[in-house]
């Protein structure tokens, strides 16, 4: 089968031919039609957050039909958890102390077949193409997340107005909530997106919003917006930082996090997250705004992510005669 794969940290990934994967026990194999691109695919290839064993297929938001069953289906990143441990049990499988990682650990969705277990995969939502689909997966699962951690959050910013963004964006405005978009200094792309999704305001992240927020999510892996955002908060607001790797945050007086602010993380997902959001997103119902590039063309697509080259999501079209 054709796939593209990671063999070292800052290497860029290569076209492989690789063996059609079997599937052990509790997994099923997978014909892959369509896989999001991802800021923690920059991630890895970078060594920011663990170096994979090698040659890895990178991908964790995966479309796709279960050969067996012929079921249409969606693999997120969380793609294993021992169900045993002290996380497992108290419904915190996010936390699971020996998960495994779609893409990471277990060969993810730039190829044309993967195998996954059997408990990760979700069925998808009539309605959505596989290239809509594929987005809510991580960009969509983790945003939810991460939007649940803001409580019933009125005013609500969103530091980083990418794939994560511009789905949750929709979900926000669904719920009556008014969203304050903030990107890169100038992209005025970004902004005009964000606007078209329903946010009240959208402008720099290096702006104060019109009043302050109740609730900030940073989807951007820049840890000076967290002083940034703690600022732009109403006393007993919050601050979730939703990426899976930030950089450092800088020192701030204790007077921005005083009145009872706070921060806190994301990390991962669970079942429960994935089955309640892929029920409510075609109820809104949430759009995602893609650019599809070809397998082949997956390093390229991982290089424009990082460049800021496209709003809203990345798909890799690998089912296309032309991919």
């Amino acid at each position: 089968m054709r796939a593209i794969v990671f063999d070292r940290p800052g290497a860029p990934l290569r076209p492989a031919e690789l063996p059609v994967p079997e599937p052990g026990e509790g997994q099923v194999r997978i014909r892959v039609h369509a896989c999001a691109v991802c800021r923690t695919d920059l991630h890895l290839l970078d060594g920011e957050v663990g170096v994979p064993e090698p040659p890895r297929v990178f991908g964790h938001q995966i479309v796709g039909t279960i050969e067996e069953t012929g079921e249409r289906v969606g693999v997120p990143w969380l793609g294993w958890t021992c169900g045993r441990c002290r996380f497992c049990t108290s419904g915190r499988e996010n936390l699971c102390l020996y998960a495994r990682f779609t893409g990471r650990d277990i060969d993810g969705g730039y190829a044309e077949y993967a195998v996954a277990d059997r408990r990760y995969c979700f069925p998808l939502p009539d309605g959505y193409p596989d290239e809509q689909a594929a987005p809510l997966l991580c960009a969509g699962l983790i945003g939810f997340r991460a939007l649940r951690m803001c409580g019933d959050a009125e005013r609500l910013g969103l530091y980083g107005f990418g794939a994560a963004a511009h789905i949750i964006c929709q979900v926000a405005v669904h719920e009556g909530r008014r969203v304050y978009a903030f990107t890169r200094a100038g992209d005025d792309d970004a902004q005009a997106l964000a606007r078209s999704l329903g946010a009240t305001w959208a402008g720099g992240s290096d702006e104060q919003p019109p009043e302050p927020l109740d609730a900030a999510i940073i989807f951007a892996p820049a840890g000076e917006l967290v002083p940034e955002a703690l600022r732009a908060l109403a006393p007993g607001g919050t601050v979730v930082c939703a990426g899976i790797h930030m950089s450092d945050i800088p020192s701030f007086p204790y007077s921005d996090l005083w009145e009872e602010r706070q921060i806190r993380s994301v990390a991962n997902l669970t079942r429960r997250d994935g089955e309640e959001f892929l029920a409510l997103a075609p109820q809104i119902p949430v759009r995602s705004h893609v650019t599809r590039y070809p397998l082949a063309e997956t390093a390229r697509a991982l290089e424009d992510l990082r460049a800021g080259a496209f709003v809203g999501s990345a798909v890799v079209d690998v089912a296309s005669p032309t991919a």
